[in-house]
Protein backbone atom coordinates (compact mmCIF):
# COMPACT_ATOMS: atom_id res chain seq x y z
CA UNK A 1 0.00 0.00 0.00
CA UNK A 2 2.61 2.64 0.86
CA UNK A 3 4.43 1.79 -2.33
CA UNK A 4 1.06 2.09 -4.34
CA UNK A 5 0.10 4.80 -2.68
CA UNK A 6 3.98 6.86 -3.05
CA UNK A 7 3.70 6.01 -6.74
CA UNK A 8 0.35 7.56 -7.15
CA UNK A 9 1.18 10.70 -5.67
CA UNK A 10 4.79 10.93 -7.78
CA UNK A 11 2.19 10.81 -10.88
CA UNK A 12 -0.43 12.58 -9.89
CA UNK A 13 1.77 15.68 -8.55
CA UNK A 14 4.11 15.10 -12.42
CA UNK A 15 0.53 15.15 -14.36
CA UNK A 16 -0.68 18.47 -12.58
CA UNK A 17 3.21 20.06 -12.83
CA UNK A 18 2.89 20.55 -8.56
CA UNK A 19 5.62 20.96 -6.39
CA UNK A 20 7.65 18.37 -4.25
CA UNK A 21 5.88 20.02 -1.49
CA UNK A 22 2.14 19.13 -2.81
CA UNK A 23 3.40 15.69 -2.33
CA UNK A 24 4.57 15.97 1.49
CA UNK A 25 1.43 17.51 2.15
CA UNK A 26 -0.67 14.82 0.56
CA UNK A 27 0.78 12.28 2.44
CA UNK A 28 0.55 14.09 5.85
CA UNK A 29 -3.17 15.40 5.32
CA UNK A 30 -4.87 14.00 2.01
CA UNK A 31 -4.15 10.19 2.13
CA UNK A 32 -5.37 10.18 5.56
CA UNK A 33 -8.05 11.88 4.69
CA UNK A 34 -8.79 9.16 1.97
CA UNK A 35 -8.75 6.37 4.18
CA UNK A 36 -10.91 8.14 6.26
CA UNK A 37 -14.14 8.96 3.68
CA UNK A 38 -13.78 5.06 2.82
CA UNK A 39 -14.24 4.38 6.63
CA UNK A 40 -17.23 5.92 6.63
CA UNK A 41 -18.63 4.23 3.64
CA UNK A 42 -21.14 1.91 4.47
CA UNK A 43 -23.72 0.44 1.64
CA UNK A 44 -25.50 3.79 0.09
CA UNK A 45 -23.73 6.20 -1.75
CA UNK A 46 -21.41 8.64 0.79
CA UNK A 47 -21.78 12.09 -0.46
CA UNK A 48 -18.86 14.08 0.34
CA UNK A 49 -18.74 18.06 0.17
CA UNK A 50 -15.54 20.11 -0.38
CA UNK A 51 -15.43 23.78 0.34
CA UNK A 52 -13.06 26.56 -0.38
CA UNK A 53 -12.74 29.62 -2.58
CA UNK A 54 -11.77 30.65 -5.91
CA UNK A 55 -7.71 28.68 -5.95
CA UNK A 56 -7.76 27.79 -2.72
CA UNK A 57 -7.02 24.12 -4.29
CA UNK A 58 -10.21 22.69 -3.79
CA UNK A 59 -10.51 20.70 -7.81
CA UNK A 60 -6.69 19.67 -7.52
CA UNK A 61 -7.91 18.05 -3.83
CA UNK A 62 -11.39 16.46 -4.88
CA UNK A 63 -9.62 14.66 -8.07
CA UNK A 64 -6.95 13.44 -6.23
CA UNK A 65 -9.09 11.96 -3.39
CA UNK A 66 -11.13 10.51 -6.09
CA UNK A 67 -7.67 8.91 -7.58
CA UNK A 68 -6.86 7.37 -3.90
CA UNK A 69 -10.51 6.12 -3.15
CA UNK A 70 -10.29 4.48 -6.58
CA UNK A 71 -7.27 2.79 -7.13
CA UNK A 72 -6.21 1.93 -3.11
CA UNK A 73 -10.00 1.18 -2.00
CA UNK A 74 -11.70 0.03 -4.84
CA UNK A 75 -14.46 2.67 -5.00
CA UNK A 76 -16.67 3.56 -7.93
CA UNK A 77 -16.08 7.64 -7.00
CA UNK A 78 -18.61 10.32 -8.84
CA UNK A 79 -16.29 13.15 -8.38
CA UNK A 80 -18.00 16.25 -9.89
CA UNK A 81 -17.82 20.12 -9.74
CA UNK A 82 -20.86 22.96 -8.71
CA UNK A 83 -18.93 24.69 -11.66
CA UNK A 84 -19.98 22.11 -14.12
CA UNK A 85 -23.62 22.95 -13.31
CA UNK A 86 -23.52 26.52 -14.70
CA UNK A 87 -26.21 27.52 -16.29
CA UNK A 88 -25.98 28.22 -20.16
CA UNK A 89 -24.76 31.96 -21.02
CA UNK A 90 -28.25 31.93 -22.65
CA UNK A 91 -30.25 31.42 -19.76
CA UNK A 92 -28.00 33.96 -17.48
CA UNK A 93 -28.79 36.04 -20.36
CA UNK A 94 -32.23 35.49 -19.38
CA UNK A 95 -31.93 35.78 -16.03
CA UNK A 96 -30.14 39.00 -16.71
CA UNK A 97 -32.99 40.63 -18.00
CA UNK A 98 -35.85 39.45 -16.20
CA UNK A 99 -33.98 39.72 -12.57
CA UNK A 100 -30.92 41.74 -12.21
CA UNK A 101 -27.82 42.53 -14.80
CA UNK A 102 -25.22 40.83 -12.39
CA UNK A 103 -26.54 36.95 -13.18
CA UNK A 104 -24.91 37.21 -16.76
CA UNK A 105 -21.86 36.61 -15.00
CA UNK A 106 -21.76 32.89 -13.71
CA UNK A 107 -20.58 32.22 -9.70
CA UNK A 108 -23.15 33.11 -7.01
CA UNK A 109 -26.38 31.04 -6.10
CA UNK A 110 -29.13 31.77 -8.95
CA UNK A 111 -26.48 30.75 -11.57
CA UNK A 112 -26.28 26.77 -11.39
CA UNK A 113 -28.81 24.51 -12.87
CA UNK A 114 -29.94 23.34 -9.13
CA UNK A 115 -32.15 21.16 -10.53
CA UNK A 116 -30.24 19.40 -12.85
CA UNK A 117 -27.98 18.75 -9.85
CA UNK A 118 -30.23 16.69 -7.26
CA UNK A 119 -31.71 14.74 -10.48
CA UNK A 120 -27.86 13.75 -10.69
CA UNK A 121 -27.52 12.86 -6.87
CA UNK A 122 -31.01 11.69 -6.80
CA UNK A 123 -29.74 8.79 -9.69
CA UNK A 124 -26.88 7.96 -7.87
CA UNK A 125 -29.52 5.73 -5.48
CA UNK A 126 -30.62 3.94 -8.01
CA UNK A 127 -29.18 0.62 -9.16
CA UNK A 128 -27.78 0.31 -12.75
CA UNK A 129 -28.10 4.25 -13.25
CA UNK A 130 -26.50 5.71 -16.37
CA UNK A 131 -25.67 9.23 -15.97
CA UNK A 132 -25.13 12.57 -18.43
CA UNK A 133 -22.52 14.58 -16.20
CA UNK A 134 -22.94 18.18 -17.46
CA UNK A 135 -19.61 20.18 -18.23
CA UNK A 136 -19.08 23.67 -18.20
CA UNK A 137 -16.20 25.70 -20.55
CA UNK A 138 -15.00 28.45 -19.15
CA UNK A 139 -12.94 29.56 -21.67
CA UNK A 140 -16.18 30.52 -23.94
CA UNK A 141 -18.04 31.07 -20.72
CA UNK A 142 -20.82 28.08 -21.92
CA UNK A 143 -21.34 24.73 -20.95
CA UNK A 144 -20.03 21.99 -23.64
CA UNK A 145 -22.32 20.16 -26.02
CA UNK A 146 -23.97 17.37 -24.54
CA UNK A 147 -22.32 15.42 -26.91
CA UNK A 148 -19.19 15.97 -24.77
CA UNK A 149 -20.60 15.03 -21.77
CA UNK A 150 -19.32 12.64 -19.39
CA UNK A 151 -21.12 9.53 -19.30
CA UNK A 152 -21.32 7.38 -15.76
CA UNK A 153 -22.31 3.50 -16.18
CA UNK A 154 -21.69 2.49 -12.97
CA UNK A 155 -22.97 2.14 -9.14
CA UNK A 156 -21.42 5.18 -7.41
CA UNK A 157 -20.15 4.58 -3.79
CA UNK A 158 -18.66 7.74 -3.34
CA UNK A 159 -19.82 11.28 -4.46
CA UNK A 160 -17.67 14.24 -4.19
CA UNK A 161 -18.90 17.61 -4.91
CA UNK A 162 -16.64 20.52 -5.05
CA UNK A 163 -17.46 23.95 -5.13
CA UNK A 164 -16.74 27.38 -3.85
CA UNK A 165 -20.03 27.84 -2.10
CA UNK A 166 -20.77 24.19 -1.49
CA UNK A 167 -22.52 24.17 2.26
CA UNK A 168 -23.03 28.44 1.98
CA UNK A 169 -26.10 29.30 4.34
CA UNK A 170 -28.55 32.18 3.52
CA UNK A 171 -27.63 35.71 5.24
CA UNK A 172 -29.42 37.88 7.57
CA UNK A 173 -31.80 40.75 6.18
CA UNK A 174 -29.47 42.91 8.03
CA UNK A 175 -26.49 41.84 6.22
CA UNK A 176 -27.94 41.98 3.10
CA UNK A 177 -28.84 45.85 3.74
CA UNK A 178 -25.27 47.19 3.67
CA UNK A 179 -23.39 46.66 0.42
CA UNK A 180 -19.53 45.50 0.90
CA UNK A 181 -17.92 46.66 -2.50
CA UNK A 182 -17.91 49.15 -5.15
CA UNK A 183 -20.02 46.73 -6.95
CA UNK A 184 -22.80 46.21 -4.91
CA UNK A 185 -22.64 50.31 -4.26
CA UNK A 186 -23.05 50.94 -7.46
CA UNK A 187 -24.29 48.36 -9.88
CA UNK A 188 -26.77 46.59 -7.17
CA UNK A 189 -28.06 50.07 -5.38
CA UNK A 190 -31.48 48.44 -4.42
CA UNK A 191 -29.70 45.09 -3.23
CA UNK A 192 -31.92 43.15 -5.74
CA UNK A 193 -29.30 40.95 -6.98
CA UNK A 194 -27.84 40.11 -4.11
CA UNK A 195 -31.33 39.40 -2.32
CA UNK A 196 -32.12 37.21 -4.93
CA UNK A 197 -28.95 35.15 -4.35
CA UNK A 198 -29.40 34.60 -0.78
CA UNK A 199 -33.49 33.34 -1.81
CA UNK A 200 -32.00 30.96 -4.02
CA UNK A 201 -29.47 29.36 -0.99
CA UNK A 202 -32.72 29.32 0.74
CA UNK A 203 -34.90 27.92 -1.54
CA UNK A 204 -32.60 25.56 -3.64
CA UNK A 205 -29.17 24.98 -2.41
CA UNK A 206 -29.62 24.18 1.26
CA UNK A 207 -31.72 21.54 0.45
CA UNK A 208 -28.67 20.10 -1.76
CA UNK A 209 -26.10 20.51 1.19
CA UNK A 210 -28.02 19.23 3.91
CA UNK A 211 -27.85 15.87 2.04
CA UNK A 212 -24.12 16.20 2.23
CA UNK A 213 -22.74 13.70 5.17
CA UNK A 214 -19.21 14.40 5.26
CA UNK A 215 -18.20 19.03 5.08
CA UNK A 216 -14.97 19.51 4.07
CA UNK A 217 -13.33 23.26 4.11
CA UNK A 218 -9.85 24.24 2.84
CA UNK A 219 -10.42 27.64 4.88
CA UNK A 220 -8.33 30.81 3.13
CA UNK A 221 -6.52 33.36 5.49
CA UNK A 222 -9.00 36.44 4.18
CA UNK A 223 -10.64 37.25 1.19
CA UNK A 224 -7.57 39.19 0.46
CA UNK A 225 -5.67 36.33 -0.86
CA UNK A 226 -8.38 35.32 -3.82
CA UNK A 227 -7.10 37.83 -6.44
CA UNK A 228 -3.78 36.41 -6.32
CA UNK A 229 -5.31 32.88 -6.16
CA UNK A 230 -8.18 33.45 -8.97
CA UNK A 231 -5.16 35.43 -10.73
CA UNK A 232 -2.95 32.09 -11.21
CA UNK A 233 -6.10 29.88 -12.28
CA UNK A 234 -6.64 32.57 -15.35
CA UNK A 235 -3.03 32.81 -15.88
CA UNK A 236 -3.20 28.70 -16.51
CA UNK A 237 -6.25 28.87 -18.24
CA UNK A 238 -5.19 31.62 -20.33
CA UNK A 239 -1.69 29.07 -21.43
CA UNK A 240 -4.26 26.11 -22.39
CA UNK A 241 -6.34 28.54 -24.59
CA UNK A 242 -4.00 31.11 -26.22
CA UNK A 243 -4.62 29.74 -29.71
CA UNK A 244 -8.25 29.47 -29.32
CA UNK A 245 -10.46 32.50 -31.21
CA UNK A 246 -12.92 34.24 -28.41
CA UNK A 247 -11.93 32.86 -25.62
CA UNK A 248 -13.02 34.52 -22.40
CA UNK A 249 -9.75 34.91 -20.38
CA UNK A 250 -9.81 37.66 -18.01
CA UNK A 251 -7.38 40.47 -18.14
CA UNK A 252 -7.05 42.61 -14.55
CA UNK A 253 -9.53 44.64 -14.79
CA UNK A 254 -12.16 42.09 -15.47
CA UNK A 255 -10.60 39.74 -12.70
CA UNK A 256 -10.97 42.80 -10.37
CA UNK A 257 -14.42 43.32 -10.99
CA UNK A 258 -15.23 39.42 -11.46
CA UNK A 259 -14.19 38.65 -8.04
CA UNK A 260 -16.22 41.34 -6.07
CA UNK A 261 -19.66 38.84 -7.32
CA UNK A 262 -18.15 36.38 -4.48
CA UNK A 263 -16.78 38.56 -2.04
CA UNK A 264 -19.81 39.17 -0.18
CA UNK A 265 -20.49 35.03 0.09
CA UNK A 266 -16.76 33.89 0.94
CA UNK A 267 -16.69 36.13 3.54
CA UNK A 268 -19.67 34.89 4.94
CA UNK A 269 -18.43 31.69 4.62
CA UNK A 270 -14.90 32.11 5.91
CA UNK A 271 -17.01 33.28 9.03
CA UNK A 272 -19.57 30.77 9.96
CA UNK A 273 -18.27 27.53 7.78
CA UNK A 274 -15.29 26.33 10.34
CA UNK A 275 -17.46 25.62 12.89
CA UNK A 276 -20.21 23.89 10.76
CA UNK A 277 -17.58 21.81 8.80
CA UNK A 278 -16.73 17.98 10.10
CA UNK A 279 -12.79 19.05 8.64
CA UNK A 280 -11.21 22.43 8.51
CA UNK A 281 -7.98 22.93 6.66
CA UNK A 282 -6.39 26.04 7.48
CA UNK A 283 -4.08 27.56 4.84
CA UNK A 284 -1.70 29.97 4.43
CA UNK A 285 -1.25 32.71 2.06
CA UNK A 286 1.10 30.13 0.26
CA UNK A 287 -1.68 27.33 -0.56
CA UNK A 288 -0.03 25.06 2.29
CA UNK A 289 -2.24 23.63 5.02
CA UNK A 290 -0.93 25.20 8.37
CA UNK A 291 -3.50 22.82 10.46
CA UNK A 292 -6.07 20.60 10.62
CA UNK A 293 -9.14 21.66 12.63
CA UNK A 294 -11.75 18.76 13.66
Amino acid sequence: MKNKLDSILTKFCTEHSLPDSYKTQALKYFAPLAQEINGLYNTTPLFIGINGCQGSGKSTLSELLSILLTQLYNKNVLNISIDDFYHTKQVRQQLAENIHPLFITRGVPGTHDITLLHSILEYCNKPNSSLAIPRFNKAIDDQYSETEWNNINTPVDIILLEGWCIGVSAESEEALARPINKLEEEEDLYAIWRRHVNNCIKNEYEGIFKKIDHLIMLQAPSFNCVYEWRKIQEDKLRMKTQSQANNHVMNQAQLERFIQHYQRLTEHMLSTLPTQADIVYQLGFDHKITQRLQ
